[in-house]
Protein backbone atom coordinates (compact mmCIF):
# COMPACT_ATOMS: atom_id res chain seq x y z
CA UNK A 1 0.00 0.00 0.00
CA UNK A 2 1.30 3.41 -0.74
CA UNK A 3 1.55 6.01 1.73
CA UNK A 4 -0.26 8.16 0.54
CA UNK A 5 -3.18 6.07 0.35
CA UNK A 6 -2.60 4.94 3.85
CA UNK A 7 -3.02 8.72 5.01
CA UNK A 8 -5.90 9.07 3.29
CA UNK A 9 -7.35 6.47 4.96
CA UNK A 10 -6.10 6.97 8.29
CA UNK A 11 -8.15 10.92 7.81
CA UNK A 12 -10.85 9.19 6.57
CA UNK A 13 -11.45 6.72 9.64
CA UNK A 14 -11.09 3.88 7.17
CA UNK A 15 -7.89 1.83 8.72
CA UNK A 16 -8.51 -0.78 11.35
CA UNK A 17 -5.48 -2.13 12.83
CA UNK A 18 -5.31 -5.59 14.80
CA UNK A 19 -3.75 -5.57 18.27
CA UNK A 20 -0.52 -6.14 17.72
CA UNK A 21 -0.32 -3.35 14.88
CA UNK A 22 -1.75 -0.57 17.36
CA UNK A 23 0.64 -1.96 20.23
CA UNK A 24 4.10 -1.71 17.75
CA UNK A 25 2.39 1.90 16.34
CA UNK A 26 1.79 2.96 20.19
CA UNK A 27 6.23 1.70 20.78
CA UNK A 28 7.52 3.20 17.67
CA UNK A 29 5.58 6.86 18.85
CA UNK A 30 6.88 6.53 22.27
CA UNK A 31 10.41 6.17 20.32
CA UNK A 32 10.38 8.78 18.03
CA UNK A 33 8.66 11.16 20.35
CA UNK A 34 10.93 11.07 22.69
CA UNK A 35 13.95 11.39 19.51
CA UNK A 36 12.48 14.29 18.28
CA UNK A 37 11.80 15.94 21.73
CA UNK A 38 15.45 15.60 22.46
CA UNK A 39 16.45 17.45 18.85
CA UNK A 40 14.05 20.54 19.68
CA UNK A 41 15.35 20.40 23.08
CA UNK A 42 18.84 20.02 21.58
CA UNK A 43 18.45 22.98 18.94
CA UNK A 44 16.80 25.43 20.94
CA UNK A 45 19.96 25.34 23.58
CA UNK A 46 22.00 25.38 20.60
CA UNK A 47 20.12 28.88 19.11
CA UNK A 48 20.32 30.04 22.84
CA UNK A 49 23.23 29.85 24.49
CA UNK A 50 25.26 28.98 21.45
CA UNK A 51 26.61 25.96 23.13
CA UNK A 52 26.14 22.12 22.80
CA UNK A 53 23.75 20.82 25.81
CA UNK A 54 23.02 17.17 25.79
CA UNK A 55 19.68 17.22 27.69
CA UNK A 56 17.86 15.26 29.17
CA UNK A 57 18.41 11.57 31.30
CA UNK A 58 19.90 9.34 29.40
CA UNK A 59 22.65 7.96 27.40
CA UNK A 60 20.79 7.94 24.11
CA UNK A 61 19.18 10.85 22.52
CA UNK A 62 16.23 10.71 23.70
CA UNK A 63 13.77 12.61 26.41
CA UNK A 64 10.78 10.94 27.97
CA UNK A 65 8.27 13.69 28.71
CA UNK A 66 7.86 14.25 24.61
CA UNK A 67 6.97 10.98 24.73
CA UNK A 68 5.08 10.72 28.10
CA UNK A 69 3.20 13.42 25.73
CA UNK A 70 3.19 12.01 23.38
CA UNK A 71 1.46 8.66 24.63
CA UNK A 72 -1.27 11.07 26.10
CA UNK A 73 -2.14 13.34 22.67
CA UNK A 74 -2.60 10.38 20.90
CA UNK A 75 -5.90 9.20 22.01
CA UNK A 76 -6.69 12.34 23.01
CA UNK A 77 -6.71 13.75 19.87
CA UNK A 78 -7.35 10.47 17.63
CA UNK A 79 -11.33 10.78 16.96
CA UNK A 80 -10.76 14.87 15.96
CA UNK A 81 -7.92 14.18 13.91
CA UNK A 82 -9.92 15.10 10.57
CA UNK A 83 -9.68 18.69 11.59
CA UNK A 84 -6.30 20.12 12.33
CA UNK A 85 -7.16 23.36 14.02
CA UNK A 86 -9.05 21.58 16.57
CA UNK A 87 -5.87 18.89 17.11
CA UNK A 88 -3.76 22.31 17.75
CA UNK A 89 -6.00 24.05 20.39
CA UNK A 90 -6.74 20.61 22.21
CA UNK A 91 -2.97 19.90 22.07
CA UNK A 92 -2.12 23.47 23.54
CA UNK A 93 -4.51 23.06 26.19
CA UNK A 94 -3.19 19.76 27.29
CA UNK A 95 0.41 20.71 26.89
CA UNK A 96 -0.45 23.89 28.60
CA UNK A 97 -1.89 22.42 31.37
CA UNK A 98 0.55 19.45 31.89
CA UNK A 99 3.53 21.74 31.61
CA UNK A 100 1.69 24.21 34.51
CA UNK A 101 1.11 21.19 36.86
CA UNK A 102 4.79 19.30 36.08
CA UNK A 103 6.67 22.87 36.28
CA UNK A 104 4.79 23.51 40.30
CA UNK A 105 4.83 20.42 40.95
CA UNK A 106 8.73 19.79 40.87
CA UNK A 107 8.95 23.52 42.44
CA UNK A 108 7.00 22.58 45.15
CA UNK A 109 8.46 18.94 45.93
CA UNK A 110 12.24 20.37 45.11
CA UNK A 111 11.82 22.99 47.14
CA UNK A 112 12.84 25.89 43.98
CA UNK A 113 13.71 23.19 41.34
CA UNK A 114 13.47 24.15 37.95
CA UNK A 115 14.20 22.09 35.04
CA UNK A 116 12.40 25.15 32.52
CA UNK A 117 11.80 29.16 33.52
CA UNK A 118 10.13 31.05 30.75
CA UNK A 119 10.85 34.86 32.10
CA UNK A 120 13.19 35.82 30.01
CA UNK A 121 13.27 36.94 26.46
CA UNK A 122 10.40 36.30 24.31
CA UNK A 123 9.48 33.09 26.31
CA UNK A 124 8.21 36.04 28.93
CA UNK A 125 5.36 36.48 26.92
CA UNK A 126 2.38 35.30 28.61
CA UNK A 127 4.45 33.41 31.29
CA UNK A 128 2.44 32.03 34.34
CA UNK A 129 5.48 32.30 36.72
CA UNK A 130 7.91 30.70 34.45
CA UNK A 131 6.20 27.69 34.20
CA UNK A 132 4.62 27.37 31.08
CA UNK A 133 4.20 30.82 28.46
CA UNK A 134 2.79 31.37 25.22
CA UNK A 135 5.28 29.99 22.92
CA UNK A 136 5.93 27.19 24.74
CA UNK A 137 2.41 25.62 24.26
CA UNK A 138 2.58 27.14 20.50
CA UNK A 139 5.65 25.19 19.77
CA UNK A 140 3.83 22.07 21.40
CA UNK A 141 0.36 22.75 19.49
CA UNK A 142 2.74 22.26 16.36
CA UNK A 143 4.67 19.18 17.55
CA UNK A 144 1.35 17.61 18.38
CA UNK A 145 0.04 18.52 14.53
CA UNK A 146 3.81 16.75 13.62
CA UNK A 147 2.81 14.14 15.56
CA UNK A 148 -1.00 13.43 14.56
CA UNK A 149 0.00 13.72 10.63
CA UNK A 150 3.66 12.83 10.11
CA UNK A 151 4.03 10.39 12.91
CA UNK A 152 1.52 8.66 13.76
CA UNK A 153 0.82 7.76 10.22
CA UNK A 154 3.97 6.67 9.35
CA UNK A 155 3.82 4.09 12.09
CA UNK A 156 0.58 3.24 10.71
CA UNK A 157 2.20 2.48 7.43
CA UNK A 158 4.79 0.74 8.45
CA UNK A 159 2.59 -1.49 11.05
CA UNK A 160 0.24 -2.07 7.42
CA UNK A 161 3.06 -3.26 5.20
CA UNK A 162 5.28 -5.08 7.26
CA UNK A 163 5.60 -8.37 7.95
CA UNK A 164 4.14 -9.26 11.49
CA UNK A 165 7.33 -10.67 13.22
CA UNK A 166 9.73 -8.05 11.22
CA UNK A 167 7.43 -4.82 12.61
CA UNK A 168 7.71 -6.19 16.33
CA UNK A 169 11.02 -7.20 16.43
CA UNK A 170 11.34 -3.41 14.87
CA UNK A 171 9.49 -1.68 17.34
CA UNK A 172 9.69 -4.07 20.36
CA UNK A 173 13.45 -4.02 19.99
CA UNK A 174 14.08 0.44 20.25
CA UNK A 175 11.21 0.57 23.01
CA UNK A 176 13.45 -1.86 24.99
CA UNK A 177 16.50 -0.67 23.91
CA UNK A 178 15.59 3.15 24.95
CA UNK A 179 13.75 1.86 28.20
CA UNK A 180 16.97 -0.36 29.12
CA UNK A 181 19.01 3.06 28.95
CA UNK A 182 16.22 4.72 31.05
CA UNK A 183 15.97 2.83 33.52
CA UNK A 184 19.92 1.98 33.77
CA UNK A 185 20.59 5.42 34.49
CA UNK A 186 17.57 6.30 37.12
CA UNK A 187 19.09 3.05 38.73
CA UNK A 188 22.65 4.49 38.80
CA UNK A 189 21.56 8.12 39.63
CA UNK A 190 19.58 6.26 43.21
CA UNK A 191 22.90 4.22 43.80
CA UNK A 192 24.61 7.60 43.85
CA UNK A 193 26.91 5.96 40.63
CA UNK A 194 28.64 7.47 37.67
CA UNK A 195 25.59 7.88 35.24
CA UNK A 196 24.73 9.38 31.56
CA UNK A 197 25.19 13.18 33.22
CA UNK A 198 28.59 12.33 34.62
CA UNK A 199 29.72 10.82 31.49
CA UNK A 200 28.79 14.09 28.66
CA UNK A 201 30.04 16.15 31.29
CA UNK A 202 33.39 13.94 31.54
CA UNK A 203 33.33 15.11 27.55
CA UNK A 204 33.55 18.76 28.51
CA UNK A 205 28.99 18.90 27.24
CA UNK A 206 26.66 20.96 29.42
CA UNK A 207 24.27 18.38 30.74
CA UNK A 208 20.97 18.92 31.87
CA UNK A 209 18.12 16.04 33.60
CA UNK A 210 15.39 15.61 33.50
Amino acid sequence: MKYSKTFRNYMNDKIKLKTYQKVGMMLLVVVIAGFVGWIYEFLLAWFETGQIWWKGGNLLPWMNIYAIGAVFLVPITWKIRKYPWLVFIVSVLVTGIVELAGGWLVYTIGNGTRYWNYCDGPWAFGSINGFVCVLSVTCFGLSALALMYLVVPFCIHLALNMKKQVFLTLAISLFVLIMADEITNLTLKNLNLPTAMDFYRSLGLEYQGF
